[in-house]
């Protein structure tokens, strides 16, 4: 099958029973090498057919030139047609879905940031303090979907979706062109073996396994398995969002104009304040979610002279963040602890909404 014949099979019409079938009878062949049987696909499929009824629309399907069966009395295996259809359908169903979750990752990615940004200022407000809070990070990523495409000849394209359903793209040299059959064989076998497995999980035994069954592509499949557990161990630039840096003058000890300008240049140069987020998120209470640093025990040399009380917030997929409170050490703990705990809890809630 040359890529160039790519879509001749596709101009066919065929109902949905019969793409079933084809389709059953491919992934089975795929898996086993062996002739697929109507029994197989009565077993493989939920169309509730008598075997009688699948035998003719297997006839059907050898008729048109997807299905041949290799002996008498013998099951059916698919011709190069009949790969043709399946691949290009399954291709295009494959990029559909990278492309509706690329955009659904951005517009929900746009909203969360909007709602960060509120949480940080209604936090400011209503505590007359300054607040900060983190963009939620993956943390224990586990692979959920791999692809691998054509760009041309000479490099496939790894699409690698990581749990948090944060998508990652590799670029993948190759020495010859490989043709669609091969490229959804090694897709079916890398999302077999690797889906839902965690870097922790991926040992050298694992990978050898799956690149002895790929035989003369181990090669690429090595490559693949190195792009996936670079995505999943990869740490993006952490976004923090700041507000209410001048509630830091309402309060005379932090009004030094040496400390407040400290204070405030901290606050703009929100590199300093991740300290803030990798220990909060490394130290996190189960019970509470909350940590309050009082003067020299925060990690930050500028709020020596504060309090900041933090909590982590979880939006799923093992995804979280931080949400921090700065001001003085006579700040109202009682009020802060209880607002950071209502905020929290609201903030799955809020994004699930949006």
């Amino acid at each position: 099958m040359k890529s160039g014949d790519r879509g001749r099979g596709t101009d066919l019409e065929l109902d949905e029973r019969k793409r079933t079938i084809l389709h059953a009878i491919v992934r089975n062949y795929l898996e086993t090498g062996e002739p697929v049987g109507s029994r197989t696909i009565s077993k493989d499929t939920d169309l509730n057919l008598s075997s009688a009824t699948i035998r003719n629309e297997m006839a059907d399907l050898e008729e048109m030139g997807l299905i041949i069966q290799p002996h008498t009395s013998a099951g059916r295996i698919p011709s190069d047609q009949g790969y043709r259809v399946y691949v290009d359908e399954m291709l295009r169903e494959k990029d559909q879905e990278v492309e509706n979750m690329k955009e659904m990752l951005l517009d929900k990615e746009e909203k969360l940031e909007n709602l960060l940004k509120q949480v940080a200022k209604t936090l400011a407000v209503d505590t007359n303090y300054a607040t900060m809070i983190s963009a939620p990070q993956i943390r224990k990523n586990k692979l959920k979907f791999i692809q691998i495409s054509k760009v041309d000849a000479e490099h496939l394209l790894a699409t690698i979706v990581i749990e948090g359903n944060v998508i990652k793209n590799k670029i993948i040299p190759v020495e010859e062109e490989l043709d669609d059959a091969t490229m959804l064989k090694l897709n079916i076998l890398m999302n077999t073996r690797l889906d839902g497995l965690a870097v922790e999980d991926i040992n050298l035994g694992l990978i050898a396994a799956v690149k002895q069954e790929a035989g003369i592509h181990s090669e690429i499949i090595g490559n693949v398995i190195d792009a996936a557990a670079e995505s999943i161990t990869a740490d993006d630039d952490l976004q923090i969002y700041t507000s209410g840096t001048m509630n830091f003058f309402k309060y005379p000890e932090l009004t030094d104009s040496a400390k407040a300008s400290e204070l405030i240049s901290t606050f703009e140069d929100t590199k300093d304040l991740s300290s803030i987020v990798e220990d909060t998120l490394s130290s996190d209470d189960e019970q509470t979610g909350i940590q309050v640093y009082i003067g020299n025990e925060t990690p930050i040399q500028s709020m020596k002279d504060c309090s900041v009380v933090t909590a982590t917030y979880e939006l799923g997929d093992g995804m979280k963040g931080t949400v921090g409170i700065i001001g003085p050490k006579r700040m109202d703990y009682d009020k802060v602890i209880t607002t950071l705990k209502n905020m929290r809890h609201a903030l799955d809630d809020l994004y699930k909404k949006d």
